[in-house]
């Protein structure tokens, strides 16, 4: 069994503020250099959610997983007008320029996949693929509204418990499989102990704000993803997600005729990416690509 190093780096960036990103290395002794992968999670997440498929990963290729500015082990932004993509591009930049990596995979959750999208119509020389997690260039209104009136709402938690009944009750249509020891790893993802013994959810809230009030006119999605050109795309959907539809699926693969697209089962926004479908699909993926 290969053991996978694992090194934290914590990376300053423009603005003053300072990233964290964990880096597994793997035993590269032994294998090709294979391009590493770059792990971006979703909107209230961390680089935790990709723990298992990092150690997975990790057997042949290097894998790195951010936390964006404002979630996890990473710094709060004072202004939360620079919770936008443009700005997450430039320290994905930021941070691969510090570790001198040339090119990568993106395997980006929700938000991470169009901060992948926007990162590949802008440094197209940096992109080798990317994998779309339940995520594409049109947002079903069902999903952005339900999200959009959460995020950033979540009140502090007594202990783990009541932290798990929380997640629990939020996302068990969702994942409808769970168990009990399933919540609890969940929390212990997206949540974080403080000082004083409360549990909260380990982002700023401030991110809420800058999805309900930023900025205006939006970016234009499907001209990002049509910028693309002939990038490698594997598109990952849960069957019950209701942020993206099968129909924008069908459509993005009409306009990107060489994309990949894989229903994951029993799943809604986002698979865990630990489930049989998402890990042969992106072991599929990533050995083509290679």
């Amino acid at each position: 069994m290969i053991e996978t190093a694992l090194r934290d780096h914590c990376i300053g960036v423009a603005d003053g503020l300072t990233l964290y990103c964990r880096d597994y290395l793997g035993d590269s002794s032994h294998r090709p250099v294979r391009v590493p992968v770059l792990c971006l999670p979703g909107l209230t997440r961390n680089g935790r959610d990709f723990h298992d498929l990092a150690l997975h990963l990790s057997a042949v290729r290097r894998v790195l997983a951010l936390d964006l500015r404002g979630r996890g082990r990473s710094d709060h932004d004072p202004d939360w007008r620079r919770y936008r993509l443009d700005v997450y591009v430039e320290d994905v930049i930021a941070v691969l320029d510090t570790l001198a990596v040339s090119r990568v995979i993106v395997i980006g959750t929700s938000l991470g996949g169009l901060v992948g999208m926007f990162f590949g119509v802008q440094y197209p020389e940096r992109l080798s693929g990317l994998v779309l997690n339940d995520i594409g260039p049109e947002l079903d209104p069902r999903g952005m509204n339900r999200i959009a009136s959460s995020v950033g709402q979540s009140a502090p938690v007594d202990n783990w418990e009541q932290a798990a009944a929380v997640i629990k009750a939020a996302h068990a249509t969702v994942m409808p499989d769970f168990t009990a020891a399933d919540w609890t790893l969940f929390a212990r993802q997206v949540y974080r102990e403080r000082d004083d013994g409360l549990i909260v959810r380990d982002m700023d809230p401030q991110i809420g704000k800058a999805l309900r009030e930023g900025p205006t006119p939006t970016p234009d999605l499907w001209q990002a993803f049509d910028s693309l050109g002939s990038l490698p795309i594997l598109t990952l959907r849960g069957e019950l997600s209701d942020l993206l539809t099968q129909a924008t699926v069908s459509h993005m693969q009409q306009r990107h005729p060489t994309m990949s697209a894989v229903l994951v089962p029993n799943r809604g926004h986002a698979p865990t990416l630990n489930e049989p479908a998402s890990r042969a699909a992106i072991d599929h993926f990533l050995e083509e690509l290679s």
